[in-house]
């Protein structure tokens, strides 16, 4: 390691242990799963379950590592699936629970196949409710509807804004008026919004006055409605009494059965990401570092969102002595990790550790320039390592021919 030690969220379930003496000897990049961490945010999570009588389901659009899912299974009602896959995997790897299913638009192809394996089926505009709800309803299946409130409470993360002007996620108030008829209102159980991304429970607040305002006169004949996810449930300032009180308002005000779907709140600080230095010098003013772990790869949201992980006994830019920019070895010119400050220069075979790095990490990944996936491990409970999975040449190749 290069700089001093942590005890940020992140890096507590270190217990306080350098990272080199409890990775060291593993092959780097390699992602570590949490697994006392997953267990921490569903207890976290279970007790607003508890005290709200809501449902909280994992939204594994965010976290999709299912041999962890027994760890988190006593704890939430099922999974919340974007589509076949999804789906099959909630039903096959949380056996017993429910599984609901969103997907901007479903395929003719594949209806009947999802059918088997979700319990709700959520449609995002009236037509997709009239191609498929009836299919779906006499299947034995809970039918909902996602619907946009058009209330934008995201500042800087445009690319996740369903609500944004010309959103094509969810029903606007016009689109219901002038595609909803009461043959087709005869097939909803319920309505899911999604309007959130890693915010606190004010903007939960905000949107259910805006749900109220656009749909509040269709709720009372719902028997369901969904929060969808966004909710940053398990980060240490979250406000949760609040959160708590936006759920018991809708199930007195409506008389629903209240969903959440969270992913990252699952995952949330339950995972670390590894990787080596592999060279450094000095372009100008300017000291790099190059990894064997890329932005680009191996922690995607770092570009998408943007998103700057943190790493383990680093500071800000400018908050320690020696500075330095973290880059992937990919030859993208923006395969950038971010700025980053150190005790210590770094030096080349310098062992790093990022934190938070169970949450879109794992589910996407991918091999762009051939580089391999990270090997997946587990820090079991009982603080033993075990290795998931491990990848290959053939993990890269077999995506791209014939064998």
């Amino acid at each position: 390691m290069g700089a001093s030690g942590d005890n940020r969220p992140p890096f507590l379930g270190l217990g306080g242990k350098n990272p080199a003496e409890l990775f060291g000897a593993l092959p780097t990049p390699c992602y570590i799963l949490d697994e006392a961490a997953l267990c921490r945010n569903g207890e976290i999570l279970s007790g607003v379950a508890q005290r709200t009588d809501c449902k909280i389901l994992l939204a594994q659009k965010a976290f999709s590592n299912y041999d962890l899912y027994p760890a988190l299974a006593p704890f939430l009602a099922g999974t919340e699936a974007s589509g076949l896959y999804e789906a099959r995997l909630g039903s096959e790897k949380m056996p017993g629970k429910e599984v609901h299913v969103f997907c901007g638009a479903y395929r003719e192809d594949k209806f009947e196949e999802l059918l088997r394996y979700a319990d709700h089926i959520v449609f995002n505009s009236p037509r997709q409710l009239e191609k498929f709800g009836p299919s779906a309803k006499k299947a034995g299946k809970s039918v909902g509807l996602r619907v946009n409130p058009e209330c934008s409470t995201q500042e800087g993360h445009e690319i996740y804004d369903p609500c944004a002007p010309g959103s094509r996620l969810g029903t606007t108030r016009a689109q219901w008026e002038e595609g909803m008829t009461p043959r087709l209102l005869e097939l909803l159980d319920g309505l899911h919004f999604h309007t959130l991304c890693e915010q606190d429970s004010d903007a939960l607040e905000t949107t259910l006055n805006a749900v109220s305002q656009r749909f509040g006169d269709i709720l009372p004949h719902m028997k369901w409605l969904n929060f969808g996810g966004g909710h940053h449930i398990t980060r240490p300032d979250y406000d949760i009494a609040r959160l708590e009180n936006c759920i018991r308002s809708a199930r007195q005000k409506w008389n629903v059965e209240v969903y959440l779907e969270p992913g990252e709140a699952c995952a949330l600080n339950a995972g670390y990401l590894a990787a080596r230095v592999l060279d450094v010098f000095r372009n100008g003013n300017t000291h790099i570092a190059v990894l064997d772990a890329s932005a680009a790869c191996h922690m995607p949201d770092v570009l998408e969102m943007p998103y700057r992980p943190p790493l383990y006994g680093a500071g800000e830019s400018g908050e320690l002595p020696y500075i330095f920019r973290l880059g992937g070895p990919t030859c993208l010119a923006g395969d950038v990790i971010g700025d980053y400050s150190f005790d210590t220069p770094l030096r080349e075979g310098d062992l790093l550790l990022f934190g938070d790095m169970a949450i879109y990490t794992t589910c996407k990944n991918n091999t762009f320039n051939g580089m391999a996936l990270p090997d997946i491990f587990v820090l079991c409970s009982d603080g033993q390592l075990q290795c998931l999975r491990t990848f290959g040449y053939e993990d890269f190749k077999c995506r791209l021919g014939s064998g």
